[in-house]
C-alpha cells in the first residue's frame, strides 16, 4: 500500500494580475513531500519560491491545479477554512520574526492559542511548554526588544510549535542573524526534524539548504531540479 504524502502539489499554477499584465509565478509545479521529510526550496529572485511557500502554508490558493495537505484538498477552501488548517497543521518561522513589539514573549507565543479559542489555563500550559522547549522559560516576561536576534527567532519557533503542528515552514529563518546565531537556529530546526516534524525551508544560502535532506530548485515558476543532499556533518 502506498503511503499518502503529507504534502501533494499537482500541476499548480499561480497567476497574479498586476494592472493590465498577468504574472505567472508558478507554471505547473508538481511536488510530493512525505511525512518527516526535511526539504529546502531554493531559487533566484522571481523563481516562484515565495509563492510556492505561500501556497504550501495556505496563505494563498492556486489559480489552478490541486494541493492536498494531509489528504485535505486545499485549493477551494474559503478564508476561514484555510485559517483553521493553518492553525492546526502548520507552524511558521519568518525571517523578520513577526513578533508584537509591545507584548511580552509569553503573549506572543500564546496569541495563536487565543485565536484558536483554547481555554486560558490550557493556553498557559501550552505556551509555557513551547518556550521551555526553545530554552526561554526564564525570559517569558521580556519584550522582543529586550532579546537578541537569536532569542527572538527562538520565540518565533516557540510560537510555531505551540499547537504542535506536523509541518514547520521556515522562510529564510537565518536571514537577519549572524552566522554563529544562524547556525544555532538551524541546529534547533534539525532537532525538530529529528523529533518527527516535517520541515520545509526556503533559503537562498547553500550552507543553510545543506541542513535539509532534499533540495528543490525553482526557476521561472517551474522545478528545475529535485535532488537528495549529501549527509551534513553535524560536527562541522
Amino acid at each position: 500500500m502506498t503511503t499518502q504524502p503529507t504534502l501533494r502539489i499537482d500541476q499548480v499554477v499561480k497567476t497574479y494580475v498586476m494592472g493590465s499584465q498577468e504574472v505567472n509565478a508558478l507554471r505547473g509545479v508538481s511536488l510530493d513531500i512525505q511525512k518527516n521529510e526535511y526539504v529546502a526550496i531554493m531559487g533566484p529572485s522571481g523563481s516562484g519560491k515565495s509563492t510556492l511557500m505561500n501556497v504550501i502554508g495556505c496563505l494563498d490558493t492556486p489559480s489552478s491545479g490541486e494541493y492536498l495537505l494531509e489528504g485535505i484538498p486545499v485549493a477551494q477552501r474559503n478564508e476561514d477554512e484555510l485559517a483553521e488548517i493553518r492553525n492546526g497543521k502548520i507552524g511558521f518561522v519568518f525571517q523578520t520574526f513577526n513578533l508584537i513589539p509591545r507584548a511580552d514573549i509569553f503573549h506572543n507565543v500564546e496569541l495563536p492559542l487565543i485565536y484558536g479559542g483554547v481555554p486560558r489555563e490550557e493556553r498557559r500550559r501550552m505556551a509555557s511548554s513551547a518556550l521551555e522547549r526553545v530554552g526561554l522559560a526564564d525570559r517569558m516576561s521580556h519584550r522582543p526588544n529586550e532579546l537578541s536576534g537569536g532569542q527572538r527567532q527562538r520565540v518565533a519557533i516557540a510560537r510555531a510549535l505551540v499547537f504542535n503542528p506536523s509541518i514547520i515552514l521556515a522562510d529564510e529563518p537565518t536571514g537577519n542573524l549572524d552566522s554563529k546565531t544562524g547556525h544555532e537556529i538551524m541546529g534547533m530546526l534539525d532537532e525538530l526534524h529529528q523529533a518527527g516534524h516535517t520541515i520545509v525551508l526556503v533559503t537562498h544560502e547553500d550552507d543553510i539548504a545543506a541542513h535539509a535532506k532534499r533540495t528543490v530548485r525553482l526557476r521561472d515558476g517551474l522545478i528545475e531540479s529535485d535532488t537528495l543532499n549529501e549527509v551534513l556533518s553535524r560536527s562541522a
